[in-house]
């Protein structure tokens, strides 16, 4: 590899089969170490690493490229500049109609290959047309009818006499392989020595440092940290911290005031122990001090949700609604983000907030040139509107703004100057709601259609153009109202959100009362325009301040008064708010950058930073992060702390080449630091979990160092849900007789454990819609064969939406991680015969799967198999059975009736019938089966004669009977015929039963035995040999096998004591007379129909 070698040089140097050789950088991975000799050290130790994670990412791409997004290649041309193998691929606006074009939408860091088919398998990428060529989209254009890509290749594309000829002859396509966006951003940061950018923090974490995570010495001789505690009391004190979140907060905070080092804080936050709240307050208490911040996560799943929790604490604590959150930035991929399914942080959303000051800022159009015609057209009507009929064409250049006349109702007494600052919040909450609603339908913010916005624009110059061949020319009342509600639903747009997004360095306090009285007062005066008063009196003549107004004079007064007082306040606005003289997107966008304080993306996205300096970085879910990628918000300029928060017990990044893992390439900063020993602030209360979900966890993973909320002890804390010891807080529930299925070679799914949990949520829905009782589901499992599954199982039945009444959420533990519910389901899936329970044994996943859910946790799983893996599963069950909380899932009939069916679905009949006390456990009589019956029933393939089959056994075990007119188109002699009855199943095969009596302990009692299913022309041989079991019964046993006793129309089983009169009479046989006809029966226990 050439030094000055990139990552994507490399991976275009790579052929198929080097892409698809597990060993091709064997030897060149070597073990990440703990402590490094040098930055230089430090940054090659992750390079071959990060080669072979991307050769392992594309491989695995490779192998599934069937599934992947296809495009139709339309047209290929040269792109500037032409000699770095730059193209422009036009492709079809809609991928290949087998996958959701939701799915996938191209964009930048894109690997994409070229194909003459559409790829079934790997090999399909190699063709004489493009022999493995793969390309990177350095931008994409979305026009009317195709997307535009702009890529590099890897091997030059001639689209004259290559390419383009081939379009003719057959179809050519481009495929989806990976983003490359994060590989490639790590890389430059593992290259950085190159371009000299901030290594103080990096080069503070190569040594053994026992310095890290404690107290700057210099800093604590100042009093720093009480001059700290003393400004954050009252935040601690309002956001009810307890002490160990209060001290993390404050230790974290007291970094922004040290600048005699650069230092690295870690904070270690188990499940429920209120890490989100805790990075929150820091970052609320950072934002109160103008502290330039960056938080990062490792997925937008994690960003989202501390830059959610942050959003509250400064919209409930400031009295000026969305005033301050132009502060704040969210920055990062839209679609990724899912921006629009989270639109309370659409305000701090860059992109979105972007478009906005683009419309304010416009010259033309935008905030100053609408105050100031606002502010003339109040002042001077009459000029204005002279002006008006001066202009021949005498178009109202408002239209432009795309805003109508549409008045925003108030409930406002018009011109009362004495309104409290209660009724003008109440104002100022209404008018804003009303304008971030219309905000997103208004400003075109999204990537949208052209053709659409094509149609309409042509469909809005139409409607103009025939308004102003019909307009007729205004009166002075019409021009007044038409202009003054145009300009006031534009200039309340300005208002809102100038104080939403403009930093608060830009906006003083005062003038933020400013703006709150102009709203109040524009809808004051807009409803006084509107009066009857007005229109009785004369528009004009009221604003020319004629005084002869007769019985009009109260309202001509409080127009007048609302008149002046708005008049004077927006003039106070057009001196004291200036906005700046900024009109294209990238220079807003470098404005918003530069004057925010807190900014919140994954480590990845921070690279978009660089342009602009920071203080503090503030890393969330630190132990999921990996330690190379972590190098990108480290080398921010300008930083000069970290703060680490995380937790090294649960789970790393993901990892997919094994020779990486192996060398520690998932491994994070944080779990370094702490492996060596450094200082980590405990988060020790935890608020999730009932007590006895987190006993287990905090006993194996935390050496009972976390301490339950008052909370969680609470009495009302603990649910019972559904009936039953087995559905307590804390179950383990053992399914002994599922069994573990490969799906494609890469995952396993448990259809026992599926439909026992399917089963399970049943019944939950039932108790939960029976009750009204508000409740969230989370069905979990390792294996992501299984989560599908489940979900095909359960398809459209439950809502996933959390704010449902009942929702259910089914994800692999992976996909769990951070997440919590009030139930949750756990499916381990591993049923074997020698204890393999592969990356389940690991006890960061572990971990988490055992701390997601807040009121029961019950875990299904094959006790046998995670006993026998050695594992922490094994510490688990023997801790459950020592608490009482170890159950068999056939305890439950209901369960052991789901299991039985199951076991017919999936073609394990044998088994579903010869399962001690299962089958039919609840029934009245109790059966024996014959060894001749069950291999009929395995020579039966109809899955649904097996279960009418379990249906008429069902019926028969509790009492029912009906006759078999069939059975007298049978000759039968001897005894069997007085005890062998017929049970029809179809037209071809009848169940041959009869009742015979056993002795079980102290007395004698009637069973029912089955003999075999047999077609009709079958049942006599066996009756001869039946004949010859029964020959040693004597009449008096015949009495009591054919004795009947009834309850209603049911007919149960009898038992007589031993001692009794009837049962001294009797002699039963030597031998069972199932014996005799084969080795050995079944006996069983029937279940409830």
């Amino acid at each position: 590899m050439d030094e000055e070698s990139s990552l994507i040089d490399i991976v275009f140097s790579w052929s198929l089969p080097d892409i698809l050789n597990h060993h091709l950088y064997k030897h060149k991975v070597e073990q990440i170490p703990d402590t490094f000799s040098s930055l230089l050290h430090y940054m090659n130790s992750f390079t071959f690493p990060l080669i072979e994670e991307t050769r392992a990412d594309l491989c695995s791409s490779i192998t599934n490229v069937s599934k992947a997004p296809t495009f139709q290649v339309l047209e290929i041309k040269d792109a500037e500049p032409a000699s770095n193998m730059n193209y422009a691929i036009s492709i079809g606006r809609n991928q290949d109609i087998e996958f959701d074009a939701d799915m996938y939408e191209p964009g930048y860091g894109d690997l994409i290959a070229f194909t003459v088919v559409r790829p079934k398998c790997g090999d399909d990428l190699y063709t004489d047309a493009t022999n493995f060529t793969v390309a990177l989209v350095q931008r994409v254009k979305i026009k009317k009818d195709n997307v535009v890509l702009l890529v590099t290749s890897s091997k030059p594309i001639d689209p004259e006499e290559s390419m383009h000829k081939k379009l003719d002859a057959t179809n050519l396509f481009v495929v989806f392989l990976m983003n490359l966006t994060t590989n490639l951003r790590i890389w430059e940061a593992l290259k950085f020595q190159l371009d000299g950018r901030n290594a103080k923090i990096i080069n503070k974490v190569l040594q053994h440092d026992f310095v890290i995570g404690r107290r700057c010495n210099f800093c604590f001789k100042e009093g720093n940290y009480r001059i700290t505690a003393s400004i954050l009391a009252p935040t601690v004190r309002s956001f009810s911290l307890n002490t160990s979140q209060a001290e993390a907060v404050s230790n974290s905070f007291a970094m922004k005031y040290c600048c005699h080092e650069n230092s690295v804080k870690l904070i270690w936050g188990p499940p429920g122990t209120g890490k989100t709240k805790t990075v929150a307050v820091l970052l609320y208490a950072l934002l109160e001090q103008k502290c330039r911040t960056v938080t990062c996560a490792p997925t937008n799943i994690a960003v989202l949700e501390v830059a959610a929790r942050l959003l509250r604490l400064v919209t409930q604590s400031n009295g000026y609604e969305t005033y301050g959150l132009g502060d704040i930035i969210l920055l990062g991929n839209r679609k990724r983000m899912k921006i629009d399914d989270h639109t309370d942080l659409l305000n701090i959303f860059l992109d979105y907030r972007t478009k906005i000051l683009l419309k304010c800022f416009a010259p033309k159009s935008g905030w100053t040139n609408c105050l100031s015609s606002l502010i003339s057209l109040v002042e001077d009507p009459e000029e204005q509107y002279r002006l008006y009929l001066r202009n021949e064409k005498y178009e109202e250049s408002d239209e432009e703004d795309g805003y109508d006349e549409e008045e925003v109702e108030v409930s406002c007494a018009p011109g009362n100057r004495s309104l409290k600052y209660t009724q003008e919040k109440n104002v100022w909450k209404e008018v804003i709601v009303k304008i971030l609603r219309k905000n997103d339908k208004k400003i075109n913010w999204r990537r949208e259609d052209p053709s659409r916005e094509d149609k309409h624009s042509k469909s809005g110059r139409k409607k103009q153009n025939d308004f102003s061949q019909n307009q007729k020319v205004m009166n002075f009342e019409d021009f007044f109202r038409s202009r003054f509600f145009s300009k006031r639903e534009f200039m309340k747009f300005c208002i809102v959100n100038l104080l939403t997004h403009l930093p608060t360095s830009f906006i003083s306090l005062d003038n933020v009362k400013n703006m709150m009285t102009a709203l109040r007062l524009l809808e004051s005066f807009g409803t006084s325009l509107h009066s009857d008063a007005v229109n009785g009196i004369g528009l004009k003549d009221v604003l020319a301040q004629i005084m002869n107004v007769g019985q009009f004079v109260n309202v001509f007064s409080i127009l007048k008064k609302t008149r002046k007082e708005l008049l004077n306040i927006l003039k106070s606005l057009y001196v004291g708010i200036s906005v700046p003289n900024i009109y294209d997107e990238y220079s807003i966008r470098m404005f918003c950058l530069q004057n925010a304080c807190l900014f919140f993306c994954t480590a990845s996205s921070s690279s978009k930073l660089h342009v602009t300096s920071m203080e503090l970085l503030v890393v969330d879910e630190a132990a999921q992060l990996k330690e190379c990628e972590s190098n990108i918000p480290l080398q921010l300029p300008g930083l000069r702390h970290a703060i680490l928060v995380g937790d090294e017990m649960q789970l790393s990044a993901l990892v997919k080449s094994q020779a990486s893992d192996e060398a520690g390439f998932g491994r994070s900063l944080f779990t370094r630091l702490v492996s060596l020993g450094y200082k980590k602030d405990l988060l020790d209360i935890q608020y999730r979990m009932h007590p006895s979900i987190s006993l287990f966890p905090n006993k194996e993973f935390y050496h009972r160092q976390i301490a339950d909320g008052p909370n969680v002890r609470q009495k009302n804390y603990q649910k019972h849900i559904l009936r039953g010891d087995m559905y307590g807080s804390y179950s383990f529930i053992n399914i002994p007789f599922g069994r573990e299925e490969s799906c494609d070679g890469y995952s396993l799914k448990n259809r026992v454990e599926v439909a026992v949990i399917a089963e399970v949520v049943a019944n939950l829905f039932k108790e939960s819609t029976g009750s009204k009782q508000k409740l969230s589901v989370g069905v979990i499992s390792p294996y992501n064969a299984q989560v599908v599954a489940i979900q095909e199982n359960f398809g459209t039945r439950y809502s996933m939406d959390p704010k449902s009444d009942f929702s259910v959420t089914v994800r692999s533990i992976d996909g769990f991680q951070g997440g919590e519910e009030d139930v949750i389901l756990l499916s381990t899936v591993r049923c074997n015969g020698n204890g393999s329970v592969g990356f389940l044994s690991n006890c960061q996943r572990a971990n988490v799967a055992l701390t997601r859910a807040r009121y029961c946790l019950w875990i299904f799983g094959n006790e046998a198999t995670l006993r026998g893996s050695r594992s922490v599963w094994r510490n688990l069950i023997n801790d459950a059975k020592n608490r009482r909380c170890y159950y068999n899932a056939q305890d439950d009939h209901r369960l052991a009736k789901t299991i039985v069916a199951t076991l017919v679905d999936i073609d394990r009949f044998e088994v579903s019938l010869s399962i001690d006390s299962l089958l039919f456990q609840e029934a009245k009589w109790k059966v024996c089966f014959s060894n001749n019956f069950w291999t009929s029933m395995s020579n039966i393939q109809n899955i649904e004669i097996r279960k009418e089959t379990l249906s008429h056994l069902t019926k028969l075990s509790n009492g029912l009977r009906w006759p078999c007119n069939d059975k007298s188109r049978i000759v039968i002699d001897g005894k069997s015929a007085q005890l062998v009855e017929l049970c029809k199943v179809n037209c071809m095969n009848y169940i041959v039963w009869s009742v015979d009596v056993v002795k079980v302990h102290s007395s004698y009692s009637q069973v029912l035995k089955v003999w075999d299913m047999l077609p009709l022309s079958k049942i006599p041989n066996l009756l001869k040999d039946m004949d010859y079991s029964f020959g040693s019964y004597n009449m008096d046993l015949m009495y009591l096998c054919t004795f009947k006793k009834l309850e209603g129309t049911l007919e149960v089983p009898v038992t007589w004591p031993v001692h009794s009169d009837v049962a001294r009479k009797i002699t039963l046989p030597g031998t069972d007379p199932m014996q005799h006809l084969c080795s050995t029966f079944a006996a069983m226990s029937l279940n409830d129909n």
